[in-house]
């Protein structure tokens, strides 16, 4: 089915100390994005990008024992996601975002969520659900999670409107495989479902995607968003924080494929893709071809 995809650049780096997940954006419309986009069938309008602050290049050092990395400018960013993404959401646009770091979800989330309920599929080697007083880094991009449940710095957990963005029940996770002790401790206690790598390895991902969208049976709309890190490292080098074991290509795309078959995913993220770290925009290429998979795309 056609549909209306508006594409929401986000070329924010504020999450982590690294940089160059900020060249996400170019990186995957560099690919051609639109144009194949454009070639299933759907109406294509690029928004162009978010407003992002200058990043001082000399703050990393004083930031490094700061509790509250970028946290102001973190949370200007994510208002103005969630003021675009609202305005798409009411046209009855699809909002395609594309980060920049997986802070980015705090806005991203908020927007989709603002009008009815709406499942969430965070695919991602890492938890992303440590909060101010548990995470060992302080980077922000291994929060957004738990500040859309209502935990961690309140200024995130208020982004678009006070309070939680979604409710624990209507989460999974799929792909992690790096999480730290109390984020371990923390998602037990929550009840998130969560299918790990060992998970995939066990059940193979044809029966993760069905359990996932059994969970969301009862609900209309899914936002997925995707960290590129949950691939593999030989699929996907152009990230920041790697991790081997992941994701392989073919169980990505039969994971998207399975989810567009739904006809309930409804939104997308698309982060932490790092072109400085990339061989050849093979990580922004991969991300492209999974977006046309969630899109509708198929083999036959």
């Amino acid at each position: 089915m056609a549909k209306k995809i508006s594409i929401i650049g986000v070329p924010m780096d504020f999450g982590q100390l690294l940089r160059g997940v900020d060249m996400g954006p170019a990186a995957v419309r560099y690919t051609g994005l639109i144009s194949r986009l454009r070639s299933l069938g759907h109406k294509v309008v690029d928004t162009g990008d978010i407003s992002i602050p200058i990043r001082d290049c000399d703050a990393g050092t004083q930031l490094e024992n700061d509790e509250d990395k970028y946290l102001k400018e973190i949370t200007q960013i994510c208002e103005s996601i969630y003021k675009v993404g609202k305005k798409v959401v009411k046209k009855g646009h699809f909002p395609l975002f594309i980060g920049g770091d997986h802070s980015i979800a705090v806005g991203t989330v908020a927007a989709v969520t603002n009008d009815e309920p709406t499942g969430l599929i965070w695919i991602d080697a890492h938890g992303d659900f440590n909060t101010p007083d548990t995470s060992p880094s302080g980077n922000i991009h291994g929060m957004p999670l738990a500040a859309l449940i209502g935990e961690g710095h309140k200024s995130l957990v208020d982004v678009g409107r006070p309070g939680a963005k979604i409710d624990p029940d209507n989460v999974v996770m799929i792909g992690q495989r790096d999480l730290d002790v109390n984020e371990k401790k923390r998602l037990k206690k929550t009840g998130i479902t969560v299918f790990t790598m060992r998970d995939i390895d066990e059940q193979g991902i044809s029966s993760v995607a069905n359990k996932a969208l059994m969970k969301f049976v009862h609900l209309k709309r899914i936002h997925l968003t995707v960290d590129m890190d949950a691939l593999d490292p030989v699929e996907a080098p152009g990230v920041g924080t790697p991790v081997p074991g992941g994701i392989s290509y073919r169980e990505a795309h039969l994971l998207m494929e399975i989810l567009a078959d739904s006809g309930k995913v409804t939104s997308m993220d698309l982060v932490e893709i790092n072109p400085i770290l990339d061989i050849a925009n093979k990580t922004a290429e991969l991300a492209v071809e999974l977006t046309l998979s969630a899109l509708g795309k198929s083999i036959l």
